[in-house]
């Protein structure tokens, strides 16, 4: 065994064990050294002085990245139980010089530059090579540099195995981190497992590790250098793994020799703060432990770490509203107790504890315990690190806004509902929506459930310790946040190959307040749709150009640029879709039905625009509200499109020409179902909508639009499914009467009709994402029809369209399809009987209460802002 009565003192550890930390902190106490020499980057001495820093907190990491090439980068993690760690802190406690040894980082970035791509680079795992505990060779393979070797031993489950244990964080635990280090001997653990190190060495050489022999190389070299200053009053803390190599004796020339020649990538490093997240294999890590809250935790307690451990749990789960009292936490401690005692361990570790806290605690449930995990044994402890360290600009530049906005980052995921009729709010947005153009991913933003309105926002934010690598890559666009984003924007604006991605391009600027940028996204915009002829692209990018338009209200932003292109597209849509949509397979059918339903969405809102832009109904405050569309918003656009009939002559005489080319073709019946002329019964009984929509038809944006669904409801050519969802988008804007959508579903569910055909037809009008089935409880006539239709099916062709129908159906919840099931079975259509009338559908009263009716029409009349009118007027806001 080693004699370790002097220097130079070689401690081997394993990478975040607290067990190997405690015993470096004793060694060190026990040994005095002169210099203090730790496994790590070169270029990173001259950080080691802001590990004393009062604002530097662990976990933190060493980053080191090549500066032409920020994404090539590496990471060295170090939590407050690391033994690197510790040694740092002890020599910089009592003025003790500290070096890192390890190979530099220019080398270690260089190599297999040229051989594979930045991406391919996760350098996490390159000081946990030393003594991994992954577990499996095949996730080694994954790792950078690569392996030379096809086998990679891992020492712990080497030795593991050899005791009789399976897993290796199980024998670590009993060996080390249970037993302690012997208070009169604080070497003997570093003996024992410098023994064991060096057998294995002997039977497996470098075990796959080979680069680790020029790692060891320079190591060497470094040991004599500190040897020839302070003699051999020097402490060496590195992985177990290099300790026999260490020791080996070799020349200094054949040391030399394995360095010549190795490649090189001008580096820079910095500290940077880390996650226990980032420290668990549950992430894809590797950085050598599963359990780091766990690790942390038993490196912490001064005494009684199983009692403490179960006051914790207890806690967090009291936190979470589950009922655990004092008397759980003794159960608990007690069973742990028993079972480590049963399974012949000197202390229950984490099996035993978790096993412990799943049948007191929570009930034999894993839904309390993957809580446990994720909070406690895991962690969610985020590092910091101080000012001073150094960094690129546009980093010190997000720390003053990060300051500024009080948007501190955090690694526990959370929410954040911002207003952006507040300052701070609307900068915050600003800032997010910024680093989401620069690639940063802080968060992301998530459907607000307070309210649906332009002025709101919601965002999940957590932050994650890569996202400073991402920070540096993108400090080549600029040196603060704002003119990165621009730069960022420009060029991803020409490099864009679709037409889609710089709408959505368009729409970030207007999202993150770059003004500077969007002149040069929609020149770039208007030349792509002046050439790009696909209706899919077109449509594909109309609908957020449109969304874009909404932004103007609240954050100020002058979109009348936007409101010309976004225009543009919509005439060229208008007149190509008819022909784009004849003669479709079934996949290109659905996928035109989802560019259908993406225009009408866009054209509504375009049509909201055009009216806001001219003072049509914009509420005060310069934010409309949800529901807040006039009745009178149509009528004025449609009287500005008609004063500048000049600008749009062109647009509307090919649109025209497009309807009525495809009214000459068409039958009588289609000519009705354009809805140009017929009898006003239906419209006078329903309310006067079909004379509205006659106006609206007459001219604007989405009049031409009706008459493009009315030409595409029409076509025989045009795929069932696109028909009948042009129709349904009829029925709900009140551009077809309901008598009429009922005669043309009864034309399409006629027996000269393919079952195929009316299937498809059929889910473009009820398909159960459009609320279809919502319109079939409530008009039973329609019902009716499907019901006659299905029943006539024959028998060969059932089986054809039966997955059609169910994927329509299904999509329904479950009371609309209880409702409609009791309707079937009562037949729908059929006049009611008495005995019907008097029970009515289950859950429904046979006829309507108007007192109870009437009773809701003052808070309605508040919600829209009608408070003091007569009620009739919500008829008028209906329309």
């Amino acid at each position: 065994m080693t004699d370790f009565t002097g220097g130079p003192w070689l401690l081997g550890v394993r990478h975040h064990g607290p067990g190997s930390a405690r015993a470096v902190r004793a060694a060190l106490e026990a040994a005095a050294p002169w210099i203090v020499l730790i496994e790590g980057p070169p270029e990173a001495d001259a950080l080691i002085p802001l590990a004393a820093d009062k604002e530097m907190r662990p976990p933190v990491a060493l980053l080191a990245h090549v500066v032409d090439e920020p994404g090539r980068s590496a990471f060295w993690p170090l939590a407050e139980f690391s033994p690197e760690w510790v040694a740092i802190r002890w020599a910089l406690d009592r003025d003790v010089p500290a070096r890192f040894i390890d190979l530099p980082a220019t080398h270690t970035l260089a190599w297999g530059r040229e051989d594979s791509p930045p991406q391919d680079f996760p350098p996490q795992d390159l000081p946990s090579q030393d003594l991994p505990s992954e577990g499996s060779s095949e996730d080694k393979e994954e790792t950078w540099p690569p392996v030379e070797s096809a086998v990679r031993i891992d020492p712990l489950a080497v030795l593991a195995e050899t005791a009789g244990y399976d897993d290796p964080e199980r024998w670590w635990e009993d060996v080390v981190e249970h037993r302690g280090g012997a208070a009169s001997d604080p070497f003997a653990p570093f003996a024992v497992l410098e023994e064991a190190m060096g057998a294995l060495r002997e039977a497996y050489g470098v075990g796959g590790h080979d680069r680790d022999l020029v790692r060891e190389a320079h190591m060497r070299l470094q040991v004599r250098a500190a040897q020839r200053e302070f003699g051999d009053e020097v402490a060496v803390v590195c992985g177990a793994w290099h300790v026999p190599a260490l020791r080996q004796k070799t020349t200094a020339g054949a040391d030399r020799a394995l360095l010549k020649g190795l490649p090189k990538a001008k580096a820079a490093m910095t500290w940077v703060p880390w996650t226990h997240r980032r420290l668990s294999r549950v992430s894809g890590y590797g950085a050598g432990i599963d359990s780091p809250g766990w690790y942390g935790h038993l490196f912490s307690a001064p005494d009684r770490p199983i009692e403490r451990w179960m006051t914790k749990v207890a806690r967090l789960l009291r936190d979470e509203d589950r009922s655990v009292s004092s008397a759980h936490v003794i159960e608990a401690v007690r069973l742990a107790d028993t079972l480590a005692a049963m399974r012949g361990r000197p202390l229950p570790g984490l099996t035993e504890t978790t096993d412990a806290v799943r049948a007191v605690m929570c009930e034999g449930s894993d839904v309390p315990l993957a809580l446990v995990r994720e909070r406690l044994v895991v962690g969610e402890v985020l590092g910091e690190v101080p000012e001073s360290a150094p960094a690129v600009p546009l980093q010190r530049d997000l720390a003053r806004h990060q300051r500024r906005l009080r948007l501190k980052p955090e690694a526990l995921e959370r929410e954040l509902e911002l207003d952006l009729r507040k300052e701070t709010d609307a900068g915050r947005s600003r800032l997010l929506h910024r680093l989401r153009l620069l690639g940063v991913e802080w968060g992301g933003p998530t459907e607000s459930r307070g309210s649906t309105g332009t002025f709101r926002e919601t965002w999940r934010l957590r932050w994650e310790p890569e996202l400073s690598v991402r920070v540096a890559e993108a400090g080549v666009w600029g040196t603060t946040v704002h003119s990165a984003a621009t730069a960022k924007a420009e060029a991803d604006a020409v490099a864009a190959p679709a037409l889609a991605e710089i709408t959505a391009l368009a729409e970030r600027c207007l999202l993150a307040e770059l003004p500077d940028a969007l002149p040069v996204v929609m020149r770039v915009l208007a030349d792509r749709a002046a050439l790009d002829a696909d209706v899919g692209h077109l449509a594909q990018a109309l609908p957020a150009l449109v969304r874009s338009l909404r932004y103007g209200d609240v954050r100020g932003t002058d979109t009348h640029a936007l409101t010309d292109v976004a225009a543009g597209l919509a005439e060229r849509i208008f007149v190509g879709l008819p022909p784009a949509c004849a003669s479709l397979d079934t996949e290109a059918a659905e996928e035109m039905r989802r560019h259908v339903d993406a225009v009408h969405g866009a054209v509504g809102l375009l049509g909201e625009a055009g009216a806001a832009s001219c003072g049509g109904g914009q509420p005060s405050g310069g934010v409309r509200k949800s529901g807040d569309v006039p009745a009178s918003a149509d009528r004025h656009a449609s009287a500005d499109k008609h004063a500048s009939a000049d600008e749009h002559a062109s647009a509307d005489r090919q649109a025209s020409g497009a309807v009525e080319a495809s009214t000459d073709m068409e039958a009588s019946t289609d000519a009705e179902a354009s809805g140009r002329t017929r009898a006003p019964t239906d419209s006078e009984a329903s309310g006067g909508t079909r004379a509205t929509a006659d106006t609206q038809a007459s001219g604007g944006i989405r009049g031409r639009w009706y008459s493009v669904l009315r030409t595409l409801a029409g076509r025989d050519t045009v795929p069932g499914v696109i028909r009948g969802r042009a129709v349904r988008l009829l029925l709900d804007e009140g551009g077809l009467a309901q008598d009429e959508a009922a005669r043309l579903m009864g034309l399409v569910l006629s027996p000269g009709t393919a079952p195929g055909d009316a299937a498809a037809w059929i889910e473009g009008f009820v398909g159960g994402g459009s609320g279809g089935g919502m319109l079939l409880v409530h008009d039973e006539r329609l019902l009716g029809l499907v019901d006659a239709w299905l029943t006539g099916v024959p028998t060969e062709a059932f089986t054809d369209v039966l997955p059609l129908l169910r994927r329509t159906f299904s999509a329904y919840e479950a009371g609309v399809r209880r409702t409609l099931g009791e309707l079937v079975r009562r037949g729908p259509g059929a006049p009611r009987s008495a005995a019907v009338a008097t029970s009515g559908i289950p859950g429904f009263d046979p006829d309507l209460d108007p007192d109870r009716a009437d009773a809701v029409l003052p808070v309605v009349s508040l919600l829209l802002g009608l408070e003091g009118s007569d009620d009739n007027n919500l008829v008028e806001v209906a329309r």
